[in-house]
């Protein structure tokens, strides 16, 4: 391949987490407001000219370098902004040059780069910063005002939908380059530069008037949540965490990003075992993730992240907290209570047996009433076991410090 096909395409901007999770809100907050501002023809491309840049009849019109939470002076920041203010490919001379910031910054006068070519600190209505908690409020706002202009109704759960699946749908986008950057990165240079969302599809996404039934809408909220709060907690950590731990949090979401929503539900269900599972908890999700990032040993992401010891036994990290000699009670009682209820649980809880608990007094074992989860409903089986004629199923709790000694 010569020289000339190889710096065709800008190299992408994915380099880290920030890459694809706030700087995907942020490009969806300003399609959004360019459409609400009255321009309708125009592409979103994402990872390439830079981490997102627009472009109108084939040409980039603006590109918008992102930044999340990397320090609140300007002086972190030197670097990048002389960046943004480069000439090459197709950022020219006289484009539009844009900066966001994820924090309140010491100083967000224009950069002018040694070049001569000006960088502003993008606007959000009064401040030129959104932290990532509060650019979903915003987006949400513009999706009702460009819904008001165009006369189409939409009740709150429409704008939630429909806000969910356009944030989906970029997210996404960022993450096929991301994946192909580890394999092949011209390929995926290329992918980046050429494969562009249109404005309209963008407008058609955000105006559909398109009725969810409960299980659909169910399922979309569950995900927007569940990667809200992971991301939320990972944009809470991003200056403290330690490099291993970074990475592992990052595999841990990009995989819970890929499992399908029947999975998902599974997988809320086993963080907290003990409680029928209705909606997610921001404490359970804090909890659950701790706890991996915390073990000494990386997770094995394929389903549910579990772990396996020598003998093969499955270990299933969960939020389960149980402090003092109640907890334990309570939490023995309400797993035993969840397994006679809900047959789902105790034919995964076959599978995981061994729950490693976010705190734990000791580890403890329960046992439980079943051979077999078929034995559910086959009350001829639960006389037996009570009989003491079957021996019946144990379920293991064990605390993170026994967990780590039995998968060395």
């Amino acid at each position: 391949m010569s020289s000339n096909v190889v710096n065709q395409y800008p190299s992408s901007a994915i380099t880290t987490w920030s890459g694809f999770v706030y700087q995907g809100k942020v490009a969806l907050y300003h399609c959004l407001r360019l459409i609400n501002e009255g321009k309708e023809d125009f592409s979103l491309q994402l990872d390439s000219s830079d981490d997102f840049a627009i472009y109108e009849d084939n040409k980039l019109t603006s590109a918008h370098q992102v930044k999340a939470k990397i320090s609140k002076y300007r002086s972190g920041y030197a670097d990048a902004l002389e960046k943004s203010s480069k000439i090459e490919l197709d950022r020219t001379k006289g484009i539009t040059r844009y900066f966001h910031v994820s924090v309140d910054l010491d100083d967000t006068n224009d950069h002018i780069g040694i070049n001569g070519e000006v960088v502003k600190f993008y606007s959000y209505k009064n401040k030129k910063y959104c932290g990532l908690g509060e650019i979903e409020n915003l987006t949400k706002d513009i999706i009702k005002e460009i819904s008001l202009k165009n006369k189409v109704n939409l009740s709150e759960t429409l704008i939630n939908n429909n806000y969910c699946i356009l944030s989906e749908k970029i997210s996404n986008k960022a993450l096929e380059i991301h994946k192909l950057v580890q394999i092949d990165g011209q390929k995926a240079n290329e992918a980046a530069y050429n494969n562009r969302i249109h404005s309209k599809n963008i407008l058609n996404e955000t105006l559909d008037e398109k009725s969810y039934n409960d299980k659909e809408y169910s399922s979309l909220k569950l995900k927007s949540d569940l990667y809200i709060f992971l991301e939320t907690k990972l944009d809470q950590s991003l200056e403290s965490i330690p490099e291993k731990t970074y990475f592992r949090s990052i595999n841990l979401f990009n995989h819970i990003r890929s499992i399908s929503t029947e999975n998902l539900k599974s997988l809320c269900q086993l963080m907290k075992p003990s409680e029928r599972f209705n909606t997610i908890q921001k404490s359970d999700i804090r909890r659950y993730s701790d706890l991996i990032e915390k073990l000494d040993i990386d997770p094995i992401l394929k389903n549910f992240p579990h772990y396996k010891d020598r003998d093969r036994k499955f270990f299933l990290p969960t939020a389960l907290d149980i402090r003092d000699l109640e907890d334990k009670d309570g939490c023995t009682s309400d797993l035993l209570d969840e397994m006679e209820s809900n047959e789902d649980l105790l034919k995964l809880l076959f599978e995981y047996n061994h729950l490693i608990a976010y705190k734990s007094v000791d580890s403890f074992i329960i046992n439980t009433k079943y051979t077999h989860h078929e034995d559910l409903s086959c009350q001829e089986v639960k006389d037996r076991i009570d009989s003491n004629i079957t021996k019946s199923f144990c379920l293991k709790i064990i605390n993170q410090k026994d967990a780590e000694a039995a998968l060395k």
